[in-house]
């Protein structure tokens, strides 16, 4: 039975909190459950193991970038729609960096399906318009931009980029400049 006062969103909510704070990866549902105030076996009237909350954190997560990324979209093409995109990515990892690493979770294929995680997809798609790119160029297009801007975020909130003192906004600036370029010149090859 459910404990009064515990639903399945505010637990899910918790845990994203708590993810933000302490890395997605520590993320355990005894940390959960101390922040709830209850014991473990409380929770688990809710969901049914470690696994499930990680999974439903990457889900929350990944609705809640989708709509930041829509929003940013609209109305844009060309160099603003990459920018604006590009920033609501970095701006959600900068203000949520446990929910960001759960957007990376290896789900299932049938709950990725079910997710908004082929939103992303479309999102992206619909920002490639601008750059009239015919398959398979728009599928390599999207996958260069998924790891240009998954790999500078990430190298960035690890701190990789501390060991020089130019500021890493300039750098995101040059990086989506260059991709900008790249996606302008590709041809449908």
């Amino acid at each position: 039975m459910a404990r009064a006062g515990i639903t399945l969103e505010g637990l899910t909510r918790a845990a994203a909190d708590l993810a933000d704070e302490v890395g997605f990866e520590h993320l355990t549902v005894s940390a959960v459950a101390r922040r709830l105030g209850v014991k473990d076996p409380s929770l688990y009237a809710h969901i049914g193991s470690a696994h499930e909350l990680k999974v439903r954190v990457a889900l929350l997560a990944l609705a809640e970038l989708a709509d930041r990324a829509a929003e940013a979209l609209a109305g844009r093409a060309g160099k603003e729609a990459l920018g604006a995109f590009a920033n609501a990515y970095r701006d959600y990892a900068h203000a949520h960096p446990g929910r960001y690493a759960a957007t990376r979770f290896d789900l299932d294929p049938e709950t990725a399906l079910a997710s908004a995680a082929p939103r992303h997809s479309e999102l992206s798609r619909s920002l490639l318009r601008g750059y009239d790119l015919p398959e398979p160029a728009q599928t390599d297009a999207i996958r260069f931009l998924g790891a240009a801007l998954h790999g500078y975020i990430t190298l960035e909130l690890t701190g990789a980029f501390s060991h020089t003192q130019r500021p890493t906004a300039s750098s995101w600036n040059w990086t989506l400049d260059a991709l900008h370029t790249a996606l302008s010149g590709t041809s449908g090859g």
